[in-house]
């Protein structure tokens, strides 16, 4: 009982303090990260992206700075402690090397935002919409809603294609008509449909030229720009108006066709 009133005496005091010092900074790191997360959503300029990050990386340093002040409160010496932990971390950091290339690249998306969260990018291979950055990895969602995990180091290293950085696109088309069409005929045709799609831009002004004349048509290259998320809906229209147009206006869009020469030998 002597021993154990001792112990309690001198250590009681450091636990109850150092259980304090805990739950403080427990809910100190909770609070300040759900501030953070409310004062830069109020700014529609801050992409979500860039507010779960930072706040995700203060709330750790807070309770790393609680662990080391709990240590403290027993009399550990932290400058020894730290420089073990130096030491370990080293260690664990040449045997982690690929993880903390992630930790890296995490922190170099988010300083030079090559995409932000809802856009649409194609990197390491797939393709998706950007849903959440973590300190290690970037979730996409393909478009038929399939979640994809791509390591943070594969994004930083590879080329990013953002289809929803500039906030139009130009939607190509290639339309083949027949040799003995009327090209000019097909031109109007063309441009009567491009000009019902209210989606269509006029400035730049959709242009329609003759762009190759191949082995079985005539193909007429049609670039019409439109809003970035209204690539697809316009591509999908016009694919369809112009082949309705094209029959109404008896313009034929010709098969793949050969011509066969039998020769016939006598005998």
């Amino acid at each position: 009982m002597e021993t154990i009133e001792q112990i309690f005496t001198t250590y009681g005091l450091s636990v109850v303090g150092g259980i304090a010092i805990l739950i403080v900074g427990w809910i100190v790191a909770g609070a300040v990260n759900r501030t953070i997360r409310r004062v830069m959503g109020k700014r529609e300029t801050v992409d979500p992206l860039l507010i779960g990050f930072v706040a995700s990386l203060v709330k750790y340093l807070i309770l790393a700075f609680t662990v080391v002040a709990v240590l403290s409160q027993f009399g550990v010496q932290t400058a020894s402690m730290i420089a073990v932990l130096g030491a370990a971390g080293l260690a664990i950091g040449l045997a982690l090397q690929g993880t903390l290339s992630h930790l890296a690249a995490g922190v170099m998306i988010m300083i030079f935002r090559p995409f932000r969260q809802g856009h649409f990018i194609e990197v390491a291979g797939t393709a998706g919409t950007v849903k959440n950055l973590t300190l290690f990895t970037t979730e996409l969602a393909t478009p038929d809603n399939v979640q994809i995990i791509v390591p943070n180091g594969k994004v930083w290293g590879d080329v990013v294609k953002n289809f929803s950085f500039h906030p139009t696109r130009r939607v190509d088309f290639s339309l083949g008509i027949g040799y003995g069409d009327d090209i000019g005929k097909a031109i109007k045709t063309a441009q009567g449909v491009i000009a019902k799609e209210k989606r269509a831009h006029k400035d730049p002004e959709p242009l329609i030229v003759v762009g190759e004349l191949a082995d079985s048509s005539v193909n007429l290259t049609i670039r019409v720009w439109c809003d970035s998320g209204d690539y697809w809906g316009v591509k999908f229209e016009l694919t369809k108006a112009f082949k309705e147009a094209l029959d109404k206006a008896s313009i034929s869009i010709p098969f793949p066709q050969r011509d066969v020469h039998l020769h016939q030998v006598a005998g």
